[in-house]
């Protein structure tokens, strides 16, 4: 039964791969990153085969710490999880609960990252090959250390199973995710200065690890090979007992799962609230612009990005902090006000085949335009205001705040103009409705580049005007030309906004059924 559940994991991942050739490049490059990460790590621990029995254990006990809890927590975060053996699809069999155990334990193994950690995991095996009693306990604890990687991260799925059913969970996850990734400079840089600050704080740290169920495994070849074979025992009792408490919680929580399977409805809603529907003009752009705004608070497609837009400052903070000279402050404003207008570009592609909707209640093309443009323009105002009276707050030099109003404003609606045409005209590959914000599906990426690229070098060059009239003043240092960028960003902006929307509401009248018929091919 155990290799039946092996057969079926390999027979889903082929027959995934055959359906959708994009799959398969998607893998084949997934492949190529891991494998070039696999070899790096290999070759560094083949490298301290010949360093200090002590350095080795702690870079080998703190690297498979990381790991195990890496197994721990990307499940919680990570709503695209392999779930090509999930639990809830043996409900009705009766496999008998040890051999279900084995078979998904084992199938954990069968794809990138299981096959990665396991060949960095063996790799351990050589850093310790200096004698054959090191050798066997670094094979013993590395395979004690996969086991544990894979059981930890059946057991977190297993019990988020009913939250990870949940379409809210799903969205929340996938936000948080990102703000980490965003912050991965500042992390990086900060816990490496903390590092070097502290030379002996690694070595404790793993020395401490490896008395945890996180390093306990990793750390058995380095104890026998520093002639601490009674710490070795202890340690793989301690490694041993947290694989079997995780085996006897994912056995629980699986009979749990297979008796009441997650269930994934809608449930019961009150009627009768319109939400922002009730509070916005009745009008078809009014209309437009409440349904959007719904989509950027509700749909983690676009809150992803409103995720982002608060950390600029922080990331820009940081950067200052290391170089002593806060002004890369002075793109907080500007770099907000271009990624949120420039987002609406693939507006019409977010809502895939729910466009219908607008063709089949015959809005106008420039209702449509506008509402999208309006919704867009309701917090992407007062962010811009605020990161750019908020730069001279911190810094000083209120002289500049006009010349900077002037840029951020110009760029915010003259984005705003140009991202109505451009998402009227063309779409591009975007995640589905539902699926996670980090999917990229099969799509045309040349057409999908040379959009966004062509589109944006057109937005550089409609702001040149407000950009000059910033160096002019940088330059001379007269604050005429602050004023003069501020009227000239309003007026310019204002102008080139008007006109964008009823140029994409033309083309939208004009196109509409080829448009949708687009988003039907991209699904």
């Amino acid at each position: 039964m155990v290799a039946h559940l092996l057969r079926l994991k390999l027979t889903l991942l082929r027959n995934g791969l055959r359906r959708s050739p994009w799959q398969l490049v998607g893998m084949a490059f997934g492949g190529l990153y891991a494998l070039g990460l696999v070899a790096a790590l290999v070759v560094a621990l083949m490298v301290l085969r010949g360093e200090d029995p002590g350095l080795a254990n702690t870079i080998v006990v703190l690297g498979g710490s990381a790991a195990v809890l890496g197994w721990g927590i990307i499940p919680l975060v990570a709503s695209a999880a392999d779930l090509t053996l999930d639990p809830a699809r043996f409900t009705t069999s009766a496999i008998p609960m040890r051999q279900l155990l084995a078979g998904l334990a084992l199938g954990g193994l069968i794809g990138i990252p299981g096959l990665a950690t396991a060949l960095v995991a063996l790799a351990t095996v050589w850093t310790w090959s200096r004698g054959l009693l090191p050798a066997i306990a670094a094979l013993v604890g590395a395979a004690v250390g996969i086991l544990t990687c894979i059981v930890l991260s059946k057991v977190v799925t297993t019990a988020t199973a009913s939250l990870a059913a949940s379409r809210r969970f799903k969205d929340v996850s996938a936000i948080v995710f990102m703000v980490p990734l965003v912050l991965m400079g500042p992390i990086v840089a900060g816990v490496t200065q903390g590092i070097a600050a502290s030379a002996g704080f690694l070595q404790e740290l793993a020395g401490t690890l490896s008395w945890s169920p996180l390093g306990a495994a990793w750390s058995l070849g380095g104890d026998v090979a520093l002639g601490r074979s009674a710490d070795a025992v202890a340690k793989l009792f301690i490694a041993a007992a947290t694989l079997a408490g995780l085996f006897l919680c994912w056995k629980l929580l699986l009979e749990r799962a297979l008796i009441s399977p997650p269930y994934s409805g809608s449930g019961s809603r009150k009627g009768g609230k319109m939400g922002l529907f009730a509070l916005l003009p009745a009008t078809p752009a009014g209309a437009v612009t409440a349904r959007c705004l719904t989509y950027w608070i509700r749909d983690p497609r676009y809150a992803g990005s409103l995720v982002v837009i608060p950390l600029l400052p922080v990331l820009l903070l940081f950067q200052g902090s290391q170089t002593g000279d806060y002004g890369s402050l002075a793109f907080a404003a500007p770099l907000a006000a271009f990624l949120l207008a420039w987002s609406i570009s693939a507006d019409v592609s977010y809502d895939s085949t729910a466009f219908a909707l607008h063709l089949a209640t015959g809005v106008r093309g420039v209702h449509d335009r506008l509402g999208r443009a309006l919704a867009c323009l309701a917090f992407a105002l007062p962010v811009v205001l605020i990161f750019a009276v908020g730069q001279f707050a911190f810094t000083g030099g209120w002289e500049g705040l006009p010349g900077q109003l002037g840029m951020s404003l110009g760029i915010l609606f003259t984005g705003l103009g140009l991202s109505s045409v451009v998402s009227a005209r063309y779409t591009v590959a975007v995640p589905l409705p539902g699926d996670s914000p980090f999917k990229k599906p099969p799509g045309s990426v040349g057409q999908t580049l040379a959009v966004q690229f062509a589109g944006m070098g057109i937005l550089a060059l409609l702001v040149l005007p407000e950009a000059a009239l910033v160096v002019a003043q940088w330059v001379t240092g007269n604050p005429l030309f602050g004023w003069l960028n501020l009227a000239l960003g309003l007026i310019l902006g204002l102008v080139i906004f008007v006109a964008g929307v009823r140029i994409g509401g033309r083309w939208l009248d004009a196109r509409g059924p080829e448009l949708l018929a687009q988003l039907v091919v991209n699904r």
